[in-house]
């Protein structure tokens, strides 16, 4: 079976880490997906978008992730066992099937949403993590927002922690966590450009391991 490449992007709130998403699409001529990803699984789910928009990397309270890959097995939205489940539920089990659906076809990067799990069987999919230093980040945020320093770092906690339970519990690895991805990249230190530049030559070192 052909498999696509696939660039999947973690990232700390304010590290730009969309930003070296965007740039690495550009630089390989592929798509990227961040809200884009919403829109699609809204239109395939029949769900309005500003549901998916609401539950958008939130953390739950309950999951059973083999009721999800049952339900994913079974391919229909009309499956009882889909039908059944929480809201929450059902949003996730939509973006998780735009990610295949979307692996499937092209190429691409995909930020954030879980997409290093949904492809975990995909062996040219190269999980990455974008994070940077805390100073750097509120200034980004609070330049953004028009707010003060203080208030950008306590939105980048709370951010923080949403994304990490978020992907806690929908995952068995750990949000942020260098044992879960290929690659975790300071943007601090390298720039979105150093960042990309890391990320294809990693590619490119690992396809040559791979060949011999």
């Amino acid at each position: 079976m052909a498999y696509n490449e696939i660039y999947t992007i973690g990232r700390e709130f304010g590290s730009y880490g969309k930003q070296a998403g965007e740039k690495l699409a550009e630089r390989l001529g592929i798509a990227i997906y961040d809200k884009e990803l919403l829109q699609k699984a809204a239109k395939e789910s029949g769900f309005c978008e500003e549901i998916f928009e609401n539950h958008d990397e939130r953390p739950t309270n309950s999951f059973l992730y083999s009721l999800v890959m049952d339900t994913y097995s079974a391919g229909s939205y009309s499956a009882a066992p889909f039908m059944d489940m929480p809201l929450n539920h059902k949003v996730f089990l939509a973006q998780f099937d735009a990610i295949k659906k979307i692996a499937e076809n092209e190429s691409c990067v995909i930020v954030g949403r879980c997409a290093d799990y949904a492809l975990a069987d995909n062996p040219k999919c190269l999980n990455i993590f974008i994070r940077a230093e805390m100073d750097d980040r509120a200034k980004r945020i609070s330049k953004r927002l028009d707010i003060t320093e203080a208030k950008a770092k306590d939105m980048c906690i709370k951010q923080d922690k949403q994304r990490a339970s978020y992907y806690n519990y929908y995952t068995s690895k750990k949000w942020g966590d260098s044992r879960s991805y290929h690659l975790t990249l300071d943007i601090s230190e390298l720039g979105i450009d150093g960042c990309v530049d890391m990320i294809i030559r990693y590619r490119d070192l690992l396809e040559a391991q791979r060949n011999k």
